[in-house]
Parts: structure tokens; C-alpha cells; sequence
């Protein structure tokens, strides 16, 4: 009989461990974080377009000064 009951005690102390176990990891449980608002609120294109410009100009003016060095254009 002291062996039956030992038994019984021991599976119903497994029992509750896995049962707290499982529980109350999922009791403490946290909502996931909300998602992040957009980076993007178009400052980065208006920074690509500028870029963009800033190299077109850069090309003009070096063309401009290039036909200017040599004196075969007679522009100025």
C-alpha cells in the first residue's frame, strides 16, 4: 500500500510541476509590440532629387569651364 501511495504522490508532483510549468511562462505573457510608423515621410526622395541636381549642375558647370579653357570655342 506505502508503495502505491508513493507513486500516486510522485505523478500528481510531476503533474502540477508541468502544469505550472506550461501556465505560468504563458501568465506573464506580453502583447507584441506595436508596429513602427513609416521612416519614410518623402525627405529622402526631396534628398535624392537634390542629389541628382547637384550632379547635373556639377556636370554643366564643368563642361562649361572645359569649353572655356580651350580657345578654339571663342565664346568668351
Amino acid at each position: 500500500m506505502a508503495s502505491s501511495r508513493s507513486w500516486v504522490g510522485l505523478a500528481l508532483v510531476a503533474f502540477v510541476a508541468i502544469l505550472l510549468g506550461i501556465l505560468l511562462p504563458a501568465a506573464q505573457a506580453q502583447a507584441p509590440a506595436p508596429a513602427p510608423a513609416p521612416t519614410s515621410d518623402g525627405t529622402s526622395i526631396d534628398q535624392g532629387v537634390a542629389y541628382a541636381l547637384m550632379l547635373v549642375a556639377l556636370t554643366v558647370t564643368y563642361l562649361i569651364h572645359a569649353a572655356d579653357a580651350s580657345s578654339t570655342w571663342g565664346l568668351f
